[in-house]
């Protein structure tokens, strides 16, 4: 049994996905980007290097995540 990839080397070899930028970036692209590489995964990457690499976290570790930034606050779905 394999374990499943924690990162690509080229977030350019996720093809297909639509990848969003947060809502509270600003014009200067300082922000992630993440894109619902299937039912199970998300992919987050830096917006100053598109190209590069991307992390990937099961989506309720994300979400876990993102709540743990704003408690008492939990997001929508991801």
């Amino acid at each position: 049994m394999t374990a499943s990839p924690r990162y690509v080397p080229a977030s350019t070899a996720l093809a297909g996905v639509c990848w969003v930028r947060s809502t509270r970036s600003t014009g200067m692209n300082n922000c992630v980007e993440t894109a619902r590489v299937n039912g199970e995964t998300l992919a987050v990457r830096d917006s100053k290097d598109i190209s590069g690499p991307a992390l990937l976290f099961a989506v309720p570790a994300w979400q876990a995540f993102v709540d743990a930034l704003h408690p008492g606050r939990t997001t929508k779905a991801v």
